[in-house]
């Protein structure tokens, strides 16, 4: 799976930090919730951080998923 790119975020003086991918907002985060994004974005990979936050991390390997025997359930 290719790693992640094009997220940016937005520090704004009240707090909040908006999360923008590709130019495009992915999400909004206030109060406890931007302070523990912005600490991982500190400590880890900015990118990986940010898909992880905004749910789009798992985009691309879900028809890998769908398609292994272990997930093939009662269909032939």
């Amino acid at each position: 799976m290719p790693r992640p790119h094009g997220f940016t975020y937005e520090q704004r003086r009240d707090g909040t930090v908006v999360l923008t991918h590709q130019g495009r907002a992915a999400g909004v985060l206030r109060g406890g919730r931007a302070e523990k994004f912005l600490a991982e974005v500190e400590a880890g990979d900015a990118q990986l951080v940010m898909a992880r936050w905004t749910g789009s991390y798992r985009f691309g390997n879900e028809r890998q998923a769908r398609n292994h025997p272990r997930n093939q359930g009662g269909r032939k």
